[in-house]
């Protein structure tokens, strides 16, 4: 099961564990500003991230506001992740 995290935990987990980061933005959105190191996934790229991605790192989902996030994280969690994470406040909150 995925976990809810503040802003905080969520850069702590990204900066010290070495956290993958996900955004399920839209593109222009995501161009306009994202997490260092984050990748946009969608249903065109989801697959090939599934394959390569290290599952056994700890993963932060993040969207606009924490609520689409908190399907993804869920639905990767299923897909074998060892910790999976949705931010509350989404990028709305990331400063």
């Amino acid at each position: 099961m995925f976990e809810r995290i503040s802003v905080s935990q969520a850069a702590e987990i990204i900066e010290k564990e070495e956290g993958l980061v996900v955004d399920v933005r839209d593109p222009n959105t995501f161009a306009q500003g994202h997490i260092e190191g984050a990748i946009r996934l969608d249903n065109q790229n989801l697959a090939e991230f599934l394959e390569s991605a290290d599952k056994s790192k700890p993963l932060v989902v993040v969207c606009y506001h924490g609520n689409a996030s908190q399907g993804a994280a869920d639905v990767l969690n299923q897909q074998g992740f060892a910790r999976s994470y949705s931010m509350d406040g989404g990028m709305s909150e990331w400063v």
